[in-house]
């Protein structure tokens, strides 16, 4: 008896932490990729260039003078006169380039730059892009870019047909612009710092100011509103802003979403959050085949007699219902697997499930945003 009692003890010590553990939470996310910092962004960059050393897949000169004005600008700044000449090479191509300056870059830097033609060049495959200015919005060059493209896809023609794979007429040159001058933005001067909140939550804006001043022990942080939280710096204690925003971007909170459902009709993509909710509803999803066969018959007059020969038509159009047509109850839910599980017991393809999802919304049991793209 004792021996049993034993067993038992030891059977239920073994059982009761597993009924006891807690259950797993959702990971929590750092503050970097939860907001943006207010001023530590990116500018956008943008050029007019020309790529040469093209295997004749350039800009038609016809087609595209404007390849033809740059060119000659380029050859005569080089010494080369080329006024009242006649040249149509094929070779050149006119092209965009653009690029992002990052925050807080230095004069000396390298970035990537991204050139797509704007003439009516076939491909900018192993060509290189000329040295090109590149402006800001406020019309001032901040980058020089020039390097061989790397092109994204690649054309076969040949006499009678031709394949294109990928975009041969968009290319990229990593590290391919110097930075010549730097965007003005002191960090350290700044008295406060604005945390914008790439998805606005209320929810999460709040546990973004609890964790920040838990972190510091005292009050820094306040939400301004659901997409903003403001941060005192003077009252961090901390010797410049870039110190505190080291501190507090790799902090972890646990974001709140809203339920959101967002379906792509296109491809037929449904993407659903874990916080969907269906209530209980009835669902019939019907499967009509309309069926119009044409079969015209030609009818000729008899030899030698007067007449004219017709074509008369003769149409034959039916309407089927596939089988096992029936009401199917989605039961009320709790979780996202019940609700994909519900959903799947219908047997519908996925296309047909966004008509359904979009026929429960409209009856309000849908419990979630719903965007169609």
């Amino acid at each position: 008896m004792k021996s049993l009692m034993k067993l038992l003890v030891l059977v239920l010590a073994l059982i009761v932490p597993m009924l006891t553990a807690p259950v797993a939470e959702a990971a929590p996310i750092r503050i970097k990729d939860l907001v943006e910092f207010d001023g530590v962004r990116g500018n956008d960059l943008v050029g007019y260039g020309l790529v040469v050393g093209l295997n004749g897949t350039g800009d038609g000169m016809r087609n595209a003078p404007f390849t033809e004005d740059i060119m000659s600008n380029i050859l005569e700044r080089l010494g080369v006169n080329v006024t009242g000449e006649q040249f149509r090479p094929k070779n050149v191509a006119a092209v965009m380039v653009t690029a992002s300056l990052p925050p807080f870059a230095r004069a000396g830097g390298k970035i990537d730059v991204t050139v797509s033609a704007i003439g009516d060049a076939k491909s900018l495959l192993g060509g290189t892009l000329i040295m090109t200015p590149l402006n800001a919005a406020d019309g001032e060059i901040y980058a020089v870019a020039q390097g061989a493209v790397i092109a994204g896809g690649v054309t076969a023609q040949g006499q009678g047909a031709a394949v294109t794979q990928g975009v041969p007429t968009s290319g990229l040159i990593p590290s391919g612009a110097h930075i010549e001058r730097e965007i003005g933005f002191e960090l350290n001067s700044l008295s406060s710092i604005r945390l914008a909140l790439r998805t606005p939550d209320f929810t999460t804006a709040l546990r973004i100011e609890k964790v920040i001043n838990g972190e510091f022990g005292k009050r820094i942080a306040t939400m301004e509103d659901s997409g903003t939280v403001t941060v005192n710096v003077q009252n961090a204690g901390m010797r410049s802003a870039a110190h505190v925003l080291g501190r507090l971007e790799n902090l972890d909170v646990e974001p709140e979403q809203r339920a959101r459902v967002v379906v792509d009709q296109r491809s037929g993509t449904i993407v659903m959050g874990e916080d969907v909710r269906i209530s209980r509803v009835a669902v019939s999803q019907g499967n009509l085949t309309l069926r119009v066969q044409e079969t015209p018959i030609v009818v000729q007059p008899n030899p030698f007699a007067r007449g004219e020969t017709v074509v008369v038509p003769r149409t034959q159009a039916t309407i089927e219902q596939g089988p096992g047509i029936q009401m199917a109850e989605v039961a009320e839910t709790s979780s996202l697997s019940d609700v994909v599980a519900g959903l799947n017991a219908l047997g519908v393809s996925p296309r047909d499930m966004i008509d359904i999802l979009k026929s429960i919304n409209a009856a309000g049991a849908l419990h979630a945003e719903f965007v169609v793209n």
